[in-house]
């Protein structure tokens, strides 16, 4: 019996030893978990386009699938599309994760629809030395704007962006003054104003200070475990960085002009290929990023119209006003392209300037060739030798021989000419030059 009890209890004993590791190992478990928590960051430093918005709307989802514990913003811009602005503040409302907008580093900026974005984010954040405001609606184009129109688009802005604030506890008065009188103010202006949540100096410092913050999402409030998370960075994809770089105005417009200088390269000289692929390849981009810019059509068919009349030119002899009218023409397309009145969706002028001197000095200089070409003497064929100079090989009148440009000729000419003198193609008839003496 009392062998059995000792059984008992060591098989009692391995049994407690197994259920405390086991313990202690989903304790452990369960504590890993816990410590790793990881906060995604990306960075978005651009005007506000579509490609920007699919980025951002994108990553947001990624963030929730993947059940980080926020997902921080780290925003720089000068404003950009309203559409474009309102699919982004649509996510940032409905988000199922923490979202972090970061106006960072110092120097950068939330100004236009960076305003209204950052609002819209469960926490505001600034970096010191940074700046918010500026942010009212525009009118696009270059005629005077209807005023009744304009206050339609104020009064809009003013009630969607005192929405957004009243919805996440914010200063909308403050709102509706950026909007309505385009103030703007400093990071430390922005939080004594209740403009924003906090101010950091860097990534790790918000983190730790917004620690504890709780913050509503779509499936109800959560508190931010943020402290000492691991910070995961996503970069761009390739695809992304090529949408968001020909999206820019600048590269769309050097594009638009390359496409069409290469197509009218290849046409004027068919068969050289390179220029025609480069050309079609260069437009085809252009107008892909023309979908997702401000674009003015007028401006595209000014630019079109100066190519025809550098094609003109070519075929019609106007002594330069076909050339003169296309230069003046791509200038004035070139400048009403993109109607935005904000610079970042408007061709810089350092950019605009040059790429205009350069596309109008090609097209002058291929209309130049092309016209010395016409101009230039016959060398072949019967016309090419009218004019021609040579040796009487022979006596020649009625009949006779002559020596032009290597090769000897039956001749016949109106005076007679003696044997070893200098003579001239005057004419031809069937297989026989007519010639004359040369003095």
């Amino acid at each position: 019996m009392k062998g059995t009890a000792d059984r008992r209890a060591i098989a009692l004993g391995a049994a407690a030893a197994l259920f405390l590791l086991a313990c202690g190992v989903a304790v452990t478990g369960l504590q890993a978990a816990e410590v790793r928590r990881v906060v995604d960051v990306i960075v978005v430093s651009d005007a506000i386009t579509p490609p920007i918005g699919e980025y951002i709307v994108k990553n947001i989802k990624q963030a929730a699938e993947s059940r980080a514990e926020a997902i921080v913003i780290q925003l720089d811009t000068p404003g950009g599309l309203d559409l474009s602005m309102r699919d982004i503040i649509k996510e940032l409302l409905n988000a199922p994760v923490p979202v972090v907008v970061y106006v960072s580093p110092s120097g950068a900026r939330a100004a236009s629809a960076g305003v209204l974005i950052t609002i819209s984010a469960h926490v505001a954040a600034m970096a010191p030395g940074t700046n918010i405001g500026a942010a009212h609606p525009v009118a696009m184009g270059f005629g005077k704007a209807d005023e009744t129109m304009m206050e339609k688009v104020e009064n809009d802005a003013v009630a969607y962006g005192r929405g957004i604030a009243d919805q996440k506890g914010r200063n909308a008065d403050w709102i509706e003054d950026a909007i309505r009188k385009s103030v703007s103010v400093t990071a430390e202006e922005a939080l004594k104003l209740k403009v924003i949540d906090v101010i950091a100096e860097d990534l790790n410092r918000l983190l730790d200070k917004i620690d504890g913050r709780e913050v509503k999402i779509a499936s109800g409030t959560r508190a931010l475990k943020t402290k000492g998370a691991e910070i995961n960075r996503k970069e761009m994809g390739f695809r992304e960085k090529v949408l968001i770089t020909i999206s820019n105005p600048n590269i769309a417009f050097i594009l638009f002009l390359l496409g069409l200088a290469g197509l009218y390269f290849e046409f004027s000289s068919p068969g050289v290929i390179v220029p025609g692929i480069i050309g079609g390849i260069s437009l085809i981009l252009a107008f892909f990023a023309f979908q997702t810019l401000p674009v003015n059509y007028a401006g595209i068919l000014l630019i079109l119209f100066a190519v025809i009349l550098f094609i003109a030119e070519i075929k019609v002899v106007s002594h330069g006003v076909l050339t003169i009218g296309g230069v003046v023409s791509l200038v004035l397309g070139s400048i009403m392209l993109f109607e935005s009145p904000d610079p970042a969706l408007r061709v810089s002028w350092n950019v605009l300037v040059p790429a205009v001197t350069i596309v109008s000095l090609f097209f002058i200089g291929v209309i130049s060739i092309a016209v010395r070409a016409q101009m230039r003497k016959v060398v072949t064929g019967g016309e090419g030798m009218i004019g021609a100079d040579g040796v009487a090989v022979s006596d020649v009148h009625e009949s006779g021989k002559v020596l032009i440009r290597g090769e000897y000729w039956n001749a016949f000419s109106k005076a007679p000419i003696e044997k070893g003198r200098k003579v001239a193609v005057v004419g031809i008839k069937e297989l026989n030059v007519e010639v004359e003496e040369r003095s």
